[in-house]
């Protein structure tokens, strides 16, 4: 190995992909996703319209954004220190939102707390991307992004607990505290990464690939809750089923095994069919409690699986700087979420949502495009030479 080039080893691969995703639980499962639930709380103490609360949740994505700007500058200079800041950021946003005294400066909350996820996942695929042996790389990397749904099973009863919003988001923020300082510590530092050449050959499928997850994950994210009440199902039976979606996504950390088994493109396509699978039970009239949890139940774990599937594609196409790749991907998504949401609400007024559902499905089947070799992932990784 070249002096400089990255360290790799296998000890304790498991706790630096542990602490990664509870990094990665904080800043999306509390500091992103949770605004969801409690919109209707929001919206009391704050006097919010229903556009009031849409403009709210854009602050959000505009953070998300942001963070997912300057991740690469600080990724490549230091993983160790994005993924701090990333906790940091998504903490203090918390701590803004839990003690705002107007809607000002709940909405900047609302923006740093964004901005923390937007750094988390580029910074988390870095650090094991220089840190990690090749050989259970692919792992760590799956295993850490399942983070976000160890964050919404966490959060996803919270809104059925008495207490008043702020005192539950003075909690999440105390949380922060406590997962900024524990990452701080477990998480190995590495050294900084080498430049590499501006080319992003190889970037379109990825792109394309991220964008459709978007486009077929937002209409369940916007409004599965929703179509549960409109099928028959009761507050606790929905909520339940939120937590079904958190639960499932802890195994969607298998998906780097079957990638190392089968190969990342087999992996990828039979993930998306039992994705499409998923999404399409909710186009059923009745799908019951059953159905309906294991609707939620794919769509934790395909929606966890495929998204870490991505970070192993940037990797093979980016090896030293996997984080520019990430970057990419995960602007795809957050741009097919955003205008997928506003299409797929349009068309439910329209059809019904039961039709949306079926044919976000067949969308997703889309992803068998994949077995063309021009649009398919990397066949394996190519290690740099050093």
């Amino acid at each position: 190995m070249a002096l400089g080039t990255k360290p790799k080893t296998t000890a304790a691969w498991w706790s630096t992909a542990a602490a990664g995703a509870s990094a990665i639980a904080l800043c999306y499962g509390f500091a992103r996703y949770a605004y969801g639930l409690f919109v209707p709380r929001f919206s009391e103490t704050f006097g919010l319209t229903t556009v009031g609360a849409g403009v709210l949740g854009g602050l959000s994505t505009a953070g998300y954004g942001l963070g997912l700007l300057v991740s690469p500058v600080t990724s490549r200079r230091s993983a160790h220190g994005t993924v701090v800041l990333a906790a940091a950021s998504a903490t203090l946003g918390l701590a803004l939102m839990a003690a705002a005294p107007g809607v000002v400066v709940f909405g900047a909350g609302i923006v740093v707390a964004g901005a923390g996820a937007g750094l988390v996942s580029p910074g988390v695929a870095q650090l094991i991307g220089r840190t990690v042996a090749p050989r259970v790389r692919d792992r760590a990397q799956t295993w850490a992004n399942t983070g976000t749904g160890l964050g919404l099973a966490a959060s996803a009863f919270t809104p059925l607990l008495a207490f008043g919003w702020p005192v539950i988001w003075s909690a999440f923020a105390a949380l922060g505290v406590a997962v900024t300082l524990i990452v701080g510590r477990v998480l190995p530092r590495a050294p900084a990464a080498p430049e590499e050449p501006g080319s992003t050959r190889g970037m379109a499928p990825l792109v394309v690939n991220s964008v459709l997850i978007g486009v077929t994950s937002a209409p369940y994210w916007t409004f599965s809750s929703s179509r549960l009440t409109e099928a028959g199902l009761g507050p606790v039976a929905v909520t339940c089923c939120w937590c079904a979606i958190g639960v499932a996504g802890l195994f969607g950390g298998l998906a780097g095994r079957l990638a190392e088994r089968t190969g990342l493109r087999v992996a990828n396509v039979a993930t998306w069919t039992l994705a499409a699978c998923g999404i399409g039970l909710l186009a059923w009239p009745r799908p019951g409690l059953p159905g309906a949890l294991v609707s939620s139940a794919l769509f934790g774990l395909t929606y966890m699986a495929l998204t870490g599937l991505c970070i192993l594609w940037a990797a093979r196409l980016f090896p030293e700087r996997p984080a520019r790749g990430v970057t990419w991907s995960f602007a795809g998504l957050g741009a097919g979420q955003t205008a997928a949401a506003p299409l797929a609400g349009a068309a439910a007024s329209g059809i019904g949502q039961a039709a949306v559902f079926g044919l976000t499905g067949l969308v997703a089947l889309v992803a068998w495009s994949q077995l063309s070799p021009r649009l398919a992932p990397p066949s394996a990784r190519e290690e740099p030479p050093g």
